[in-house]
């Protein structure tokens, strides 16, 4: 999905009705303010309720989050920048992520907003319990503590540069998948996908280009 032109103000306009586009926003802190309840009581109420012991709690809990980083990686790759032939594809396209690298500064998208997060939310809850029964309620905390991290994360990547060393493969990943080859540099909040599928660019023979660099971050 390539745009002729980047645009660096302002946002894409999604809706022509007023209350659906203000809909399709949502401030970080919303996101997080909504999660955190679940994030937090679920695993307590497993605790309490189905006698899960702390072991077993801190172990689907991670194994939650670490499998948020797979689902956001196959999400990324097949459905976000899915192969759209019709235009009603494209639109829906442009509407879930073409949007973010058309208007890479709009801070009011990277998250999912509330009434589609919370749906989405809903039925992977449900998906999850038919699979994993009552350890459910501590794995799915995990895997929406991953999915807060990742918004988070790319947060950051689009307003600072990288507070460590190590963390520097991650914001150049991300920053040449905007500006060099939308088909590889799918991971967000880690490269380990993109290391196993093979869609990891070469950072050792990828210049940094600090001009499309700084066309990314977000106004100060």
């Amino acid at each position: 999905m390539k745009f002729e032109k980047i645009h660096n103000k302002g946002q894409a306009q999604l809706f022509r009705n007023p209350v659906l586009e203000m809909l399709t926003k949502a401030h970080p802190l919303v996101i997080w303010g909504m999660y955190l309840p679940v994030i937090i009581g679920f695993p307590i109420y497993a605790s309490r309720e189905f006698g899960f012991e702390l072991s077993r709690v801190a172990a689907l809990f991670l194994g939650g989050a670490f499998f948020w980083t797979l689902f956001e990686y196959l999400a990324h790759r097949f459905l976000f920048h899915a192969i759209a032939e019709s235009g009603r594809a494209q639109r829906i396209v442009y509407v879930m992520h073409g949007n973010h690298h058309h208007f890479p500064r709009d801070k009011q998208r990277l998250f999912m907003p509330p009434v589609p997060s919370l749906i989405l939310a809903s039925t992977i809850f449900g998906l999850q319990h038919l699979a994993l029964g009552n350890s459910t309620f501590v794995f799915f905390p995990g895997f929406m503590i991953g999915y807060l991290m990742y918004g988070t994360m790319h947060y950051a990547i689009h307003a600072w540069n990288p507070p460590f060393k190590w963390m520097k493969p991650l914001w150049r990943n991300h920053h040449l998948h905007h500006y060099k080859d939308e088909g590889k540099g799918y991971g967000v909040s880690t490269t380990i996908w993109d290391r196993v599928f093979g869609t990891m660019f070469d950072l050792s023979k990828e210049k940094e280009d600090k001009e499309k660099v700084k066309e990314l971050m977000f106004q100060k």
